[in-house]
């Protein structure tokens, strides 16, 4: 059977646990909503399907809006400080009370004080429904989800936010959470056992999975369902994939094009020209909106011309860039990331490669910085003196040469002694049969890890599971469930079966790693992977990232403090 998606997934829940289950015949309600549930809701469901279900009016909690003494109102929101107060400032004064009543479904579980300030305010009185429907995450693909906090990158990486770590985890560990109680999956939860803050993340979930197992006894139920696994991540397990350029059409796009919020602004360039080579016979000059209304008449023009816009446009720009310079720099970005030629030999001396392009004029500051990580990557970290002769060949302004420096705080070896022996680098599978391109021969390391854990051959020295479930322990309740009532009251197609592999990466997924997914669940047929993270990268975004003012102290306190990055 093949899998729904996770939108499709969302969306369901949150028409039928929420929308329909407070519809009454003939009675229109307000929708309220704050920023992550907003999102969730533009992922997965239609504006015009939430009007047929009785909903009048979607608003944001956190802006002004107007009472509607009338009507009842429905709130999505996060149970977080701020929604909550709104909820109950919206209700303080009988009088102009904002609504005529409250539904209110969190997004996941409250915190008690909050819970207990909500009960004992006047809002109480008003609020006819209040329950978790456990969804505090964002369904970007069918198999991709993220949890909408990029900020995170901060708390994890700064040095100096490490007093924000432990709420920043608390929150990740309950989205993740809610994330398997969607999926009705109970799985093993691993995690690279190199950075700290994976085990304590890890260990976070799994309280908090038991938990709603013990809700939920039938969770993770069905057959193979036990062999399913959650792997926690670190950006540092794969520093390289999300700096190289890629060259499938999803990737190029959001890498080299101004494409913000998902949606690219050139499409009224196209329309224009599309009416002039369409002149209805009209004639006369044609604006914006003689042009949309004939388009409405013209019904065999739309689909031409949504198709059109858009991905020619993509197309054609991405090209642009790319005969630009892109293609001289993704084959030495490939040599770097491999460590080899496109025939396969070793490359004997990656600085004869990179030099020409530093001095490049015409490659932007960005682009050099990519190909300076790689470099350092490929040697396991250079001397601070190779650095400082990198960046003053490329004429790298200081403010951004700070990113290269910055990395460190991820846990990737950046500036070695040259006295020190380097780490051993990780051997990589042998991908010879596949099918791949000169230009993109990397595989992102997160596919060997899913193929691994499908296997049963990931290392549990690396990558250990929590507590003590391990694959034997599992067995004997897989039997008993597999024959078991895994199989009542599901319509069928409702859930896919098979087991799934889940990684969730602290810190950002690139748009390499999401398609890893589809194609190891492709090659695999019975498992399903599905791969998140705190957000979506592009290259920009995780050199942006290492650029925040957050790293930025540093400087001050270096002298005295030991490097945190040493542990």
């Amino acid at each position: 059977m093949a899998p729904i998606g996770l939108k499709a997934v969302v969306g369901e829940k949150i028409m039928n646990d929420v929308i329909k289950k407070v519809k009454k015949k003939g009675e229109w309600k307000a929708l309220i909503v704050d920023q992550l549930s907003m999102r969730m809701l533009s992922s997965c469901c239609k504006m015009t399907d939430i009007m047929t279900e009785g909903i009048t009016i979607v608003e944001d909690i956190n802006k002004r809006r107007e009472p509607l003494p009338t009507l009842e109102a429905i709130y999505l929101i996060t149970p977080t400080e701020k929604s909550v107060h709104t909820l109950i400032a919206d209700f303080k004064d009988p009088h102009s009370a904002k609504y005529k009543g409250a539904h209110v479904f969190f997004t996941d579980s409250c915190p008690d004080p909050l819970f207990n300030e909500l009960v004992k305010s006047r809002a109480s009185k008003t609020i006819k429904t209040l329950t978790e429907i456990n969804i505090a995450f964002l369904p970007y693909e069918s198999q991709v989800y993220s949890l909408d906090n990029p900020d995170a990158f901060q708390s994890f990486y700064s040095p100096h936010k490490t007093q924000l770590k432990n709420p920043v985890m608390e929150r990740l560990a309950e989205q993740l959470a809610t994330l398997c109680a969607t999926l009705k999956e109970y799985p093993a939860v691993r995690y690279r056992g190199e950075y700290k803050d994976n085990a304590t993340l890890a260990q976070l979930v799994q309280d908090k999975l038991d938990a709603y197992k013990a809700d939920d006894p039938t969770m993770g139920e069905g057959p193979d369902k036990a062999r399913s696994q959650l792997i926690i991540l670190d950006r540092a397990f794969d520093p390289v994939s999300p700096v190289l350029h890629e060259l499938t059409f999803q990737a190029m796009g959001y890498d080299l094009l101004p494409i913000e919020n998902d949606v690219y602004k050139e499409v009224t360039r196209q329309l224009k020209e599309f009416s002039a080579s369409k002149r209805m016979n009209t004639g006369e000059k044609t604006t914006m909106r003689d042009l949309s209304q004939m388009l409405k008449k013209m019904p065999q023009y739309q689909k031409e011309l949504s198709k059109y816009s858009t991905h020619l446009q993509l197309a054609e720009d991405c090209m642009k860039h790319y005969q630009g310079t892109v293609d001289k720099l993704c084959r030495v970005e490939q040599d770097l990331a491999m460590g080899t030629d496109a025939e396969g030999e070793k490359i004997k001396d990656p600085m004869r490669a990179i030099v020409p392009i530093l001095l490049d004029a015409n490659v932007t500051t960005y682009d050099k910085i990519r190909i300076i990580l790689l470099y350092i990557f490929l040697k396991n970290g250079i001397t601070e003196e190779n650095l400082n002769k990198l960046i003053q060949h490329a004429q790298i302004p200081p403010e951004d040469s700070e990113i290269i420096t910055n990395m460190a705080h991820l846990g990737v070896p950046i500036i070695t002694d040259s006295t020190l022996r380097r780490g051993k680098k990780l051997d990589r599978k042998e991908r010879v049969s596949e099918q791949t391109y000169q230009l993109s021969r990397w595989t992102p390391l997160v596919k060997d890890i899913m193929e691994d854990a499908i296997e049963d051959k990931l290392d549990t020295k690396h990558y250990p599971y929590i507590s003590t479930r391990s694959s034997a322990s599992f067995s004997t309740t897989a039997v008993s469930a597999r024959y078991g009532h895994w199989h009542k009251n599901k319509t069928p197609g409702e859930y896919r079966t098979g087991p799934r592999v889940m990684v969730f990466i602290i810190g950002g997924v690139s748009f390499s790693e999401m398609r890893c997914a589809y194609e190891v669940t492709q090659a695999n047929g019975k498992w399903e992977a599905i791969i998140g993270s705190t957000h979506t990268l592009t290259p920009t975004k995780f050199l942006t990232d290492l650029q925040h003012p957050d790293f930025r102290e540093s400087t001050r306190v270096s002298f005295e403090d030991p490097d945190p990055s040493d542990e």
